[in-house]
């Protein structure tokens, strides 16, 4: 029987490790196999390749490929780019459709693994090049047969400075298109000092003789590269995002957009459509209650998501305007809960957000006084183990007892290992005798590990921490330790913590509890160094706290060695 119940004690562990794993693989694009997504109709927004198709039904596309059936106007317009500059946004326009090309974040560098200083290249998160694409288009779709100003039209840059001038909090740009079938579209691009948002407003002018029905779609395209703080041992999700009220925050895998088989709400009055990667994010955000469909697609090897929304019937003469927002930033928890509702979602802390919230919200206050990240960590990690001291306190008397009667368990398994029936009714007995219960220290501790994975993934997905230094060497705690030395001290701290723990009786299982811990501790040497700051600190509380149980009870500090034949 005590065979059975180390077998499951182990299985739970085992399933414990598969669990963390499982995630990673979640987030790597992978299936999920808690949140299954099912199969849904294609995307009414999405455009056939059939020419015949009416012009509402495939005017988006994407980033290079021209609208079927609508040929753009003659060029008149010669084609350029445009910047503008901000405290926080370096923003690059192609004058062709007015659309965001390029975007820089100027407080967060490139490169990782260095310390931040300034005359470091800053992070580009929107490009267009040979290499990368991943841009911010808008434009008109009409009516069967009506072909109006799209992404792909020539526009003009009427007004606006290219820098924030000091003491100004505003910059603004104005794109205006050549009439297209008498109607012009107006973009204007509003920057605001310390704002990753961007007030986009459309004005739609008919200066024909015929009443138009316009439609306006707001995209982001980008390809389905990685972001490259993801390695093979960690990766967290990229792709397009979908959030309304109704279905609330929908991920959409980009192998599913490549099957046909994207699930999301297609149709709300609220919410927003995000493209999302590891830190940072671009999403475009209506007002509520303003009608919208939802579209997802692939073109070429790019994929689009955006929204489409009606603007109504414009009279000629008339003039109709559209207020909308982009975001294009680094995922700040806080900043991104003042934007909309359920923004901050686009930082995705998985299925145990419910603690992993409140816990980044811990760890915030406590660099509010400290002002230092990697302490913020190790502070953090006291105040949990602190929180569950009785808890494991519990467990760990649980395991002192059996470590003090496993001599007594090893010399009868030996006696007796040619009657089994036998042996497992001495154990028990001798479990009832000592008032030990083999399970005792097992449960305590499983009830812990949803608190330490919700904060694993908040030390995973906190671009805080990009970076971010601790100490010394430590420069960027995103970033694995350049020196391996993190890491060695965690797999010590593992190897020394596990000796400290009863051996199973069976050897296999004795093996199976050396091996496990020591496989988990070199996947570490990969691993961001916050990561293995918070695991580090962890190990030394729980070896301290189970040698203070130990010797309070008595038992002898002795490590227990498995013999490896």
């Amino acid at each position: 029987m005590s065979d059975i119940r180390r077998s499951i004690l182990w299985v739970i562990f085992g399933f414990s490790l598969i669990l963390i794993w499982d995630q990673w693989q979640i987030y790597n694009g992978n299936p999920a196999t808690f949140f299954p997504g099912s199969s849904a109709p294609k995307a009414s927004a999405q455009a056939p390749a059939d020419s015949t198709v009416p012009p509402a039904s495939r005017a988006v596309t994407g980033a290079d490929h021209a609208v079927p059936g609508a040929e753009a106007p003659a060029p008149a317009i010669p084609r350029t780019t445009h910047t503008a500059r901000t405290d926080v946004l370096a923003l690059t326009f192609d004058s062709e459709g007015g659309a965001l090309v390029g975007a820089s974040i100027l407080p967060h560098a490139a490169e990782t693994g260095k310390a931040l200083r300034d005359g470091q290249t800053p992070l580009q998160l929107l490009v267009q090049d040979a290499q990368r694409t991943y841009v911010a288009q808008t434009g008109l779709i009409g009516a069967a047969g009506t072909e109006l100003p799209t992404h792909k039209t020539p526009m003009r840059l009427v007004s606006g400075e290219p820098v924030l001038a000091e003491g100004q909090d505003r910059l603004t740009l104005r794109f205006e298109s050549a009439p297209v079938n008498g109607v012009v579209l107006a973009k204007t691009y509003t920057l605001q000092r310390g704002a990753y948002d961007i007030a986009v407003r459309h004005e739609v002018s008919n200066q024909g003789t015929a009443a138009v029905a316009p439609q306006v779609y707001l995209q982001l395209v980008r390809d389905g590269m990685k972001a490259e703080s993801d390695t093979p041992f960690y990766s967290t999700f990229t792709g397009p995002a979908i959030y309304s009220d109704a279905a609330k925050y929908e991920k959409v895998e980009f192998e599913a957009i490549d099957k046909n088989k994207a699930s999301f709400q297609k149709t709300a009055s609220d919410g927003y459509v995000a493209m999302v990667q590891h830190y940072f994010a671009s999403a475009w955000l209506l007002g509520q209650g303003i009608e919208r469909e939802n579209f997802v697609r692939k073109v070429g090897g790019l994929y689009a998501a955006g929204m489409l929304t009606p603007l109504g019937t414009v009279a000629p003469g008339e003039t109709k305007t559209l207020e909308s927002r982009l975001f294009v930033g680094p995922q700040e928890e806080k900043v991104l809960e003042l934007l909309a509702p359920g923004l901050e979602l686009v930082k995705d802390y998985g299925w145990l957000t419910i603690l992993a919230k409140p816990l980044y919200w811990l760890l915030e206050k406590i660099n509010g006084f400290v002002s230092n990240w990697g302490w913020s960590i190790v502070l953090l990690v006291v105040l949990i183990k602190a929180a569950f001291y009785w808890l494991n306190a519990s467990a760990y008397r649980s395991m002192a007892k059996m470590k003090a009667i496993n001599p007594r368990i090893m010399e009868m398994r030996e006696r007796l290992k040619g009657n089994p029936q036998q042996m497992q009714q001495e154990m028990m007995k001798m479990y009832r005798e000592e008032k030990v219960n083999p399970l005792g220290g097992c449960f305590p501790i499983l009830i812990q590990i949803p608190v330490f994975i919700a904060l694993y993934w908040v030390l995973l997905s906190s671009v805080e921490m990009r970076n971010a230094p601790w100490m010394g060497w430590i420069v960027d705690l995103s970033s694995p330790d350049p020196y391996y030395i993190l890491p060695l001290v965690m797999a010590l701290t593992t190897v020394f913590q596990t000796a400290l723990n009863p051996l199973p009786p069976d050897p296999l299982q004795a093996k199976l509890m050396w091996m496990m811990p020591v496989v988990f501790s070199v996947m570490f040497f990969f691993f961001p160094a916050g990561l293995v700051l918070y695991w580090i600190t962890n190990n030394v509380l729980t070896i301290a706290q189970q040698a203070y149980i130990n010797h309070s009870m008595g038992v002898p500090l002795k490590f227990n060695l498995p013999k490896f034949k």
